[in-house]
């Protein structure tokens, strides 16, 4: 017996290794110093393979995953930790990293941001002049793939491709290159870093069928936010109806499946920017990201470098880790990083409750209503102390059945909690909001009559579910509404600075529309994306700064289109120097996070207006050589830097003293113990000849600011001058550990060229 269970347990260990050896490999992103391929291998792809057969003989076809050639220096390779050992002993190889997970960021806007097609746009031009010059911009997605079947992608009246185009639809089993068409112009997939994580031991989850298609709707919406076709009659269940479009409707559209069911794995984007630079794409919109990372090792930021020195815009999400300070993602000074805001459109839905109060929230619910009679009202009734959030089997049927259930808003998916009460026999839900989300109101499309609420208002309905001894409510709802009052308003979801890895460098940049945006969805999900919704339609209402990314693509690609001979840091400083930051009551704008005034850690330059960003004035413009400048002042070891900018003979001789010396359109002032900070600007003439500019300078009490000179003058297009502003933290004033915040605008009759300044004294003020 003894020996028998000894042999048993010698089997156990035996297969615990086994299962450890296998379990052990992973994907790895593999960072090379790409000059030190020997010259007996015609292709680094060669060079790689050989190195990594050169590891061990364990080493397969398949081992080495994506050979990066563009976007970034390097490969991706599923590897084990002796492989990634040996790896790191290698003098040619700058870093091995595991494969980072990143998530996602999730037709009135072009109205409501002044693109209507009846407006004249282009300064000494008309609509159709920029509708034409759009058929050549090239805007490439990297998201969750595409519905091709969407109207939002009809090419009526789209002549031929343009000649310049290298890109593709690729095939699949649900998927025919012959659904693309002159609108949708490529169509890829990139799914090895994903598939490598599924096959593991942290993520089995069913795998995806491979192909370009999007199963998501995420990807499907971002894409034509961006550049989606003019359709009529589009809504959401009866929501939001009108006439849907992206922001430049007559541009080309590329899409890069780079997320799946389980996120976006570094090493696919990486291979997804590889390709679309490759393609020939003139705009990169991402509506993703992970946490902030130096440079270096953040794979966006790295693609992104490369495509900004090809003349590629790149846009990406800010992330919805807000109201929380210092949770941006995306924030390379080379990346427009873009935050949320609202429309000037809601949909209402009322609280009528028992003790006669009335309140108004929003909602997307369009079955069959309540009725009109009140129902018994219930919070936080179920088998744990997670009632209160409605979290899946927490609710008590016994005492939810045939009640409206106040679910606090927080942990899981809003729809799902309307879902939760639904399966414990609830008729209704109100969704409360608590402290984290303040008074922002999202709309869903919820499976049962569901009404989301404000937290002031959610602490009443709460108070009264608990001391009423029969508390009741009535929902009812408002449908559409438009011309609301104040808009913009910052969601309280979009991340806010200050900026962790470069605090010199002022983000978010700008903030466009992100809450409750209509645009095109697919046909393999229902709007909740929950696996219970049956419903389908072909347009859906996100919200997210996964959907204001796309808008400022999409206005980017105009700009582009307009100014073809433009930088992407020239497109980027005429979008922020032209935003606003008055609400359409004449106020400053205001935080749905607090209530409060927002600032430019939580709405960057202010909201974009791209009828102003196409005739900015001015510009501040930067080359490559000064962005490596930035680079080397940040005390990252030489190659680091080098691979980042992916040149060998770098050497840092030239940098700046201080980051924040880039010729950045905004100003972020960090004292810590200096008491005088002194910036140059250049500035660039994009407007007429013959123009001349005053400065008018806002600041706190605390800081002394001055420029010189006070006025520029520029005799002809495309002249440049320089102006030196000084900050000075003025003496008797303790060293702050809040921020303040100021401007520096130079304007004159016809341009209004203004950039934020923010202050802090303490080093990491959060």
């Amino acid at each position: 017996m003894a020996s028998s269970m000894a042999f048993f347990v010698v089997v156990l260990l035996i297969l615990q290794c086994l299962s450890l050896s296998f379990s052990a490999k992973q994907t790895y992103i593999v960072h090379m110093k790409n000059h030190d391929k020997p010259s007996s291998f015609s292709t680094h792809h060669d060079w790689y393979v050989s190195s990594l057969q050169s590891l061990s003989s364990s080493s397969t076809p398949d081992t080495l995953l994506y050979t990066y050639t563009t976007a970034y220096n390097g490969f991706a390779a599923s590897l084990d930790p002796a492989q990634v050992e040996s790896l790191r002993q290698s003098n040619s190889v700058i870093g091995v990293y595991e494969d980072t997970l990143y998530t996602l960021h999730t037709t009135r806007t072009p109205e409501f941001m002044g693109l209507n097609t009846d407006f004249g746009l282009w300064e000494g031009h008309n609509t159709l002049d920029l509708d034409q010059a759009s058929h050549d911009v090239v805007i490439g997605v990297l998201d969750t793939g595409v519905w091709p079947e969407s109207k939002s992608f009809d090419d009526s009246g789209m002549p031929e491709v343009p000649k310049k185009w290298r890109g593709e639809c690729e095939s699949g089993s649900d998927f025919s290159p012959k659904v693309c068409n002159r609108k949708l112009i490529g169509a890829r997939s990139f799914s090895k870093g994903y598939h490598m994580a599924s096959g593991g031991s942290y993520l089995n989850k069913p795998r995806e069928i491979v192909s370009p298609r999007d199963g998501d709707g995420h990807g499907t919406h971002t894409s034509s936010t961006a550049a989606g076709s003019q359709v009529a009659n589009a809504s959401l269940l009866g929501y939001a109806s009108g006439t849907a479009r992206g922001m430049a409707p007559h541009a080309r559209l590329a899409t890069y499946k780079v997320c799946w069911k389980t996120g976006c794995f570094g090493s696919d984007i990486l291979a997804g920017m590889d390709r679309a630079i490759l393609d020939g794409v003139d705009v990169l919109s991402l509506s993703l990201g992970g946490g902030s990372a130096p440079y270096y090792r953040d794979t966006i930021a790295i693609g992104a470098f490369s495509a900004m020195e090809k003349g590629i815009f790149v846009s990406c999400s800010a992330g919805n880790s807000g109201p929380t300070k210092a949770s941006l993602a995306n924030v390379a000074p080379w990346i427009m990083t873009v935050g949320a805001g609202t429309l000037d459109r809601d949909f209402p839905a009322y609280v009528a409750l028992g003790n006669k109060y009335k309140s108004t929230g929003v909602s997307l619910y369009s079955g069959k209503g309540m009725g009109n009679k009140p129902v018994g009202l219930v919070y936080n009734k179920g088998f744990n102390n997670s009632a209160n959030l409605c979290l899946p089997a927490s609710l008590n049927p016994e005492l939810v059945r045939g009640k409206v259930v106040i679910c606090d808003r927080g942990i899981n998916a809003r729809v799902e909690k309307g879902a939760v009460v639904g399966e414990a026999g609830g008729v209704g839900m109100i969704l409360a909001n608590t402290a984290a989300s303040g008074e922002e109101l999202v709309a869903d499309s919820h499976l049962l009559p569901a009404v989301a609420v404000g937290r002031k208002v959610g602490d009443s309905m709460r108070e009264y579910a608990k001391s009423d001894a029969n508390p009741t409510a009535l929902l009812t709802f408002g449908g559409t509404v438009l011309n609301v009052k104040p808009s913009p308003v910052v969601a309280a979801f979009s991340s806010r600075g200050p900026n962790m890895v470069t605090p010199q460098i002022l983000k978010p940049d700008l903030i466009g529309p992100g809450v409750n945006i209509l645009a095109a969805w697919s046909d393999a999900i229902g709007p909740t994306e929950l696996e219970k919704d049956n419903r389908k339609t072909n347009f859906n209402i996100m919200s997210g700064t996964s959907m204001s990314c796309p808008h400022i693509s999409g206005v980017g690609a105009l700009l582009k289109a307009a100014h073809p001979d433009w930088s992407p840091s020239a497109i980027k400083s005429a979008l922020m120097t032209t935003a606003y930051t008055v609400d359409n009551t004449k106020s400053p704008l205001k935080d749905a996070g607090g209530g409060g005034f927002s600032n430019p850690w939580a709405h960057g330059s202010g909201h974009v207006d791209p009828q102003k960003a196409l005739s900015p004035g001015l510009v501040y413009d930067i080359s490559t050589e000064e962005y490596v400048a930035f680079l080397c002042s940040l005390d990252y070891a030489i190659e680091h830097v080098q691979a980042i900018i992916k040149r060998p003979n770098v050497t840092c001789s030239m940098k700046f003293k201080d980051p924040g010396e880039l010729n950045y359109p905004s100003f972020s002032v960090l004292f810590g113990n200096k008491r005088v900070i002194r910036y140059t600007r250049e500035l660039t003439n994009v407007g007429p000849a013959r123009s001349m500019y005053n400065v008018i300078v806002t600041g706190p009490s605390s800081v002394g600011i001055s420029v010189r000179p006070k006025q520029l003058t520029f005799r002809s297009v495309g002249e440049k001058k320089r102006y030196t502003v000084t900050f000075v933290a003025k003496k008797g004033v303790k060293q702050m550990s809040r921020s303040e915040f100021g401007s520096i605008l130079w304007g004159n009759a016809q341009h209004q060229v203004k950039s934020p300044v923010a202050f802090s004294w303490t080093a990491l003020m959060r």
